[in-house]
C-alpha cells in the first residue's frame, strides 16, 4: 500500500520490501484513496479459525484496481490462548474522551479506501455479504479534501481548513521504521512486519474554530495553514524549539510544539486521516496512526498533548486499537 512518487502498486499480499497493505499505500501516502469506509465488527460465530480465513480472502478478493483494503485484529479476534501481539488491548479513555460503546472498540477492522465513496461503499457491501460469521459493530465514512502527494508525503485539508501530513516521512524506509514491527522488537514471530493502527473519532467544533483569527489558529496549530512553521521555515524543515524558549514564536500549548517537542526526533509513528460529516452537529476527523509500538508512539504524544490550546475545539468519542498482520496468512495459524 505505500506509494512512492504517487504511484501504488495493487498487490493484496506483500511487495519486494515485504511490508503489509497499510504501510505501503495508506501511510505513505495514495493520491488514489480520496474516500474511506471503515467497518468494525464483532464475531458472531464460534468458529473464530474459520471467520478469520473468510475474511482475509473477502478483503483479497476486492483489494486491487481502485481499491486499497485490509482488516487489523482487535483483542477480541484473537483466540484466549494465542499468543497475541504484546499492546494490543482495548484503546484506554484519555483526559477528555466522551467515548460512545456504539462506535468504539470491536474485534475486527475491515477498512477500504479508493477513489470516491461510491467505490469504496460496493466494495464494503460486497465484502460485507461474504461474512456472515461476523456482524457490524460500527462503521463510519470519510474523505481526503485536496488529497496529493508531495514531497514523498501524502497530504490533505482537514476540518480546520489546515495541510495534514507534513510530520510523516518522505521515504518508505522511514515509514517502515516508524510504524512497521522489526525481528528483534519483543513481539511473537508472526507479527513481525505488522503494525498498530489507532483509530480515533474526534468530533470537531467547526464553527467555534472558524470564529477565531487565522492568526490565533496558526498559533494554536503551530503551523501555517499551508504547512509552513511560525517562523517562516518551509514545511520540511524541522526547527529548533529551544531558540524560542519563552514561547513567543510557537507557544508552548500549540499543537506541533506538544506532540513533539524536539522536532529532530519526531513521534514514531505514521498519520493518515480523513474528514468526516455526518450532520452539523456531528462532523470532524477520523484519525488514524500507524506505529510499531503503541506506548512510545500514540500514547506518548497523546499523553504530551494535554492541556493543548486545541483541547476546547476537539471532542474524541470513539475509535480504538487494532493491529494489522504483516503479509501472506501465516499468521492465521498463530492468531486462531
Amino acid at each position: 500500500m505505500t506509494s512512492v512518487g504517487g504511484t501504488t502498486r495493487r498487490n493484496s499480499t506483500h511487495n519486494s520490501s515485504g511490508t503489509n497493505r497499510s504501510t505501503r499505500s495508506v501511510m505513505h501516502g495514495s493520491t488514489s484513496d480520496h474516500a474511506i469506509r471503515n467497518d468494525v465488527l464483532d464475531l458472531a460465530d464460534q468458529d473464530r479459525h474459520a471467520a478469520l480465513h473468510r475474511a482475509h480472502h473477502a478483503v483479497a478478493a476486492i483489494d486491487g484496481g481502485e481499491i486499497a483494503a485490509w482488516l487489523a485484529l482487535g483483542e477480541g479476534a484473537l483466540a484466549p490462548q494465542a499468543d497475541g501481539p504484546r499492546q494490543l488491548k482495548q484503546m484506554p479513555s484519555f483526559a477528555g474522551d466522551v467515548l460512545d460503546p456504539s462506535r468504539s472498540h470491536g474485534d475486527l477492522l475491515l477498512q477500504i479506501t479508493g477513489a470516491s465513496a461510491h467505490v469504496t461503499q460496493q466494495a464494503a457491501e460486497r465484502t460485507l455479504r461474504a461474512l456472515p460469521q461476523w456482524r457490524v459493530r460500527w462503521r463510519i465514512e470519510g474523505v481526503r479534501p485536496e488529497n496529493r502527494t508531495e514531497g514523498g508525503r501524502g497530504l490533505a485539508r482537514n476540518p480546520f481548513h489546515f495541510t495534514e501530513g507534513h510530520g510523516n516521512p518522505a521515504s518508505s524506509a522511514g515509514v517502515t521504521e516508524r510504524a512497521v514491527i522489526p525481528a528483534d522488537q519483543d513481539e511473537p514471530s508472526w507479527a513481525v512486519g505488522g503494525s498498530y493502527q489507532v483509530i480515533r473519532i474526534i468530533r470537531l467544533a467547526t464553527d467555534f474554530w472558524d470564529r477565531e483569527s487565522l492568526h490565533e489558529q496558526e498559533r494554536i496549530i503551530g503551523r501555517r495553514r499551508d504547512g509552513r512553521w511560525l517562523d517562516g521555515s518551509p514545511s520540511d524543515e524541522q526547527p529548533v524549539f529551544a531558540a524560542d524558549p519563552h514561547g513567543k514564536t510557537t507557544p508552548f500549548d500549540a499543537h506541533v510544539r506538544r506532540a513533539a517537542p524536539d522536532r529532530r526526533r519526531p513521534p514514531p509513528m505514521v498519520r493518515r486521516s480523513y474528514n468526516y460529516h455526518q450532520g452539523t452537529e456531528d462532523q470532524g476527523l477520523i484519525f488514524s496512526c500507524f506505529q510499531r509500538d503503541l506506548d512510545k508512539g500514540f500514547e506518548a504524544v497523546q499523553h504530551r498533548l494535554q492541556g493543548e490550546a486545541m483541547t476546547k475545539y476537539t471532542l474524541t468519542v470513539g475509535g480504538g486499537y487494532f493491529f494489522v498482520p504483516p503479509p501472506g496468512d501465516a499468521w492465521l495459524a498463530a492468531a486462531t
